[in-house]
């Protein structure tokens, strides 16, 4: 299944709702398993963004539905980058005339 990183920063809302950020991260893991998506890892971190997800979902769509409810839901944005797995990008190199 396709590869993909979503950088999510926290919005005013999920801040004032912090104590509950462990459960929601839960929650959001449960919805991804849901729609087909595989979690590969979710860390909470320090710099520009503060949560950096990974997974693999079977199609952009997929993943795009899964980033809107997060959005949706009001406690973080999200960006979302399509990741090559190093076989995908072996590929990729490989079609280089």
């Amino acid at each position: 299944m396709p590869g993909y990183i979503g950088l999510l920063k926290y919005t005013q809302q999920g801040l004032t709702d912090i104590k509950n950020g462990p459960e929601r991260i839960k929650q959001t893991k449960a919805l991804a398993e849901k729609m087909g998506i595989r979690s590969i890892g979710t860390w909470v971190t320090m710099g520009p963004y503060d949560l950096v997800i990974i997974g693999e979902a079977p199609d952009d769509q997929t993943i795009a539905a899964f980033s809107l409810a997060l959005g949706r839901a009001g406690n973080v944005t999200t960006t979302t980058m399509r990741a090559l797995s190093e076989e995908e990008f072996a590929q990729v190199v490989a079609r280089l005339p």
